[in-house]
């Protein structure tokens, strides 16, 4: 076991509430994300892609803050803030929502969760919603109270996620729908348990309600998880590619507009409610992108890990675009990737030159997403 002073941690960066837990059960690397640190390594992140496709694993995304938005004008603030109508969201229910500014770039793309009727939470990405909607209301134009709450979730997912939850939650856990939650209890300790997640997979999410039981509730979901199947693991880049999963900062930021990112499904413009950025992307929607989000499938010796720089697109030795994330993927046996590129090459099974380092490769645009659990479970059935 890794000594927590061997990681050299400084006091400008958070802690999660399951720090000590997470290196007591095998973290061995950290990054940062919101201002905290987030393992980011158990050792092969390969056996974690398996864990995670075949079994279980528990991840701690405790970085995923909140940010509450409460008060009498709760509903029509959070509308301002984001494309997708929630004038019929309901207590208990999440929606995937994108954030944007005033010209239409991504400033996150947060799980909305409305935990009353007056109080909503965005369970956020990696950026600082918090001082973006406390500066919206600057001038107390709406009657809310906008802050942090001591909320911090923990992610339980991949196929054996039901039965593990089930077991240590009972017969209730399977009323919990898709993109909808529900409050426990586990002994003393005060959750709020939603059908999301971060994996492309079957799983959960955890809502701790007080930070000082963080670690105790990391040791009894291990306890009773272990014998089931679960471990202790970190968010998959292999799985999450593979289902064509966006990453803030790598695939989309706050130069991205959502259309180019082939999400206009949550972005509402022909909807009567406003919202920050509508008009630039009414103005882009009818000029149409410059730039789409595609994957491609490249061709060369497997990817010893995911790409750290964002690679050159050539075409005819013009750079067209970048690699926003690649990885081998050792279930396809494939180098894929997600990259942005100009909107006249973005066809299916256009084939281009890819920059690695000081050597040109092979990629070839493929449709999206590269696995999909929904559909071989459909052709199993």
């Amino acid at each position: 076991m890794k000594n927590l002073n061997d990681f050299g941690f400084g006091t400008q960066i958070r802690r999660s509430p399951f720090f000590e837990s997470t290196v007591k059960w095998g973290a061995k690397g950290f990054s940062v994300y919101n201002h905290m640190y987030i393992p980011r390594d158990f050792g092969n992140p390969e056996q974690n892609f398996w864990n995670l496709i075949n079994d279980a694993i528990l991840c701690d995304v405790a970085v995923e803050r909140q940010v509450q938005i409460k008060g009498p004008d709760a509903s029509k603030f959070v509308q301002l803030m984001c494309p997708r109508d929630i004038s019929k969201m309901q207590v208990g229910q999440c929606k995937y929502v994108i954030l944007t500014n005033q010209y239409g770039g991504v400033l996150n793309d947060p799980v909305l969760l409305k935990v009353d009727y007056d109080c909503y939470w965005f369970s956020l990405a990696d950026s600082d919603i918090l001082f973006w909607a406390q500066g919206l209301n600057a001038n107390n134009k709406f009657d809310v109270n906008i802050s942090e709450p001591d909320v911090s979730p923990i992610q339980l997912q991949g196929p054996k996620s039901k039965q593990i939850m089930l077991h240590i939650f009972g017969d209730e856990i399977l009323n919990i729908k898709y993109y909808w939650f529900k409050k426990f209890n586990l002994g003393d300790i005060k959750l709020l348990i939603s059908r999301t997640g971060w994996s492309s997979e079957h799983g959960y999410e955890i809502f701790l309600l007080d930070s000082s039981k963080g670690n105790k509730l990391y040791e009894i979901l291990m306890k009773e998880g272990e014998p089931l199947g679960l471990y202790a693991g970190h968010t998959s880049t292999i799985r999450r590619i593979e289902g064509g999963m966006l990453s803030y900062h790598s695939d989309m930021d706050i130069n991205t507009n959502p259309l180019e990112l082939g999400m206009d499904k949550f972005i509402e413009l022909d909807k009567k409610f406003d919202f920050i950025g509508k008009d630039a992307l009414i103005k882009i929607n009818e000029s149409g992108v410059k730039n789409k989000q595609v994957g491609l499938v490249i061709d060369t010796k497997p990817l010893k890990g995911p790409n750290t720089k964002k690679w050159r697109i050539l075409y005819d030795n013009r750079c067209i675009g970048k690699v926003t994330s690649a990885v081998y993927s050792p279930r396809l046996e494939l180098n894929i990737a997600l990259a942005m590129v100009k909107s006249e090459y973005s066809d299916i099974d256009n084939v281009f030159e890819i920059e690695i380092d000081d050597t040109l490769v092979t990629a070839k645009i493929v449709e999206k997403p590269f696995f999909d659990a929904n559909k071989l479970i459909a052709r199993q059935n």
